[in-house]
């Protein structure tokens, strides 16, 4: 694993916003919006969560499996890599590159009992072919660097690592995942961005460090409002609306 965030692949592959938000053609051909592609993205780190609650990973894995699913859909359209069988992939590939190896037929065992919908049904050969196609979509590059850590030290170095404002940050981190952010912003701006949310809901004041970090806060500013947005406007995922999507797709009969 690469020891510094600036001379591994996942900061040369950083995104800008704009490179993240495109329907890929074969989608689009289908009536897919772009709207509609954020959705599926969102209910298929829901299905990653889901799954790997099942089967006893740690918070990172799962981390590391979304990005990986919003980076395969960044190369690739969601016509030829079914969401519904590269999100269980990529959480079988992080648990590898994570080093907390799950067994693919482990995986399927629990999308049966957790989906009773056909169209979720894979088998061990299908996981295992998928992981294939996902390496090289990837780039063969596993190397993900999260926010987590540096929200620790953080957190530390500004005084405020009790109980309630570690949970609240670690929380805001966790739901990062549900957006883009960890494709377009170094994981350390995601981090100052959740400890500026939660410091202003905890009411701390903490500008004065803030100005010592000399850190943009204009970008930390924006992704925080990035988040605020998203817990505004797509907290709830409607199952209908996904359900369209998915429709529109038709992707197993």
């Amino acid at each position: 694993m690469a020891a510094n965030f600036w001379t591994s692949s996942h900061y040369k592959q950083l995104l800008d916003p704009e490179e993240v938000d495109v329907v890929h053609q074969q989608d689009k051909d289908k009536g897919i919006t772009l709207e509609e592609f954020k959705l599926i993205k969102m209910h298929m780190a829901n299905y990653i969560l889901k799954l790997a609650q099942h089967v006893k990973v740690r918070q990172r894995v799962v981390a590391t499996a979304v990005t990986y699913m919003r980076r395969v859909y960044t190369r690739k359209s969601m016509s030829e890599y079914d969401p519904r069988l590269v999100a269980p992939t990529c959480l079988y590939l992080a648990s590898k590159a994570e080093e907390s190896t799950v067994q693919a037929r482990l995986l399927v065992f629990y999308i049966k009992k957790i989906y009773s919908d056909e169209k979720y049904r894979y088998e061990i050969k299908d996981i295992l072919e998928m992981e294939m196609k996902i390496l090289e979509a990837l780039n063969y590059y596993l190397v993900v660097f999260h926010p987590y850590r540096t929200l620790s030290q953080l957190l530390q170095d500004a005084g405020m690592n009790d109980m309630s404002m570690t949970q609240l940050s670690w929380g805001l981190v966790n739901d990062t995942y549900k957006m883009d952010l960890i494709l377009i912003h170094p994981p350390y701006l995601i981090a100052l961005a959740c400890i500026y949310i939660a410091s202003v809901y905890r009411e701390k004041d903490i500008t004065t460090w803030f100005e010592e970090l000399r850190v943009d806060m204009n970008v930390v500013k924006n992704i925080s409002m990035e988040i605020l947005d998203f817990y505004e406007n797509h907290k709830m995922i409607a199952e209908e609306r996904v359900n369209t999507a998915f429709s529109k797709l038709a992707l197993k009969p």
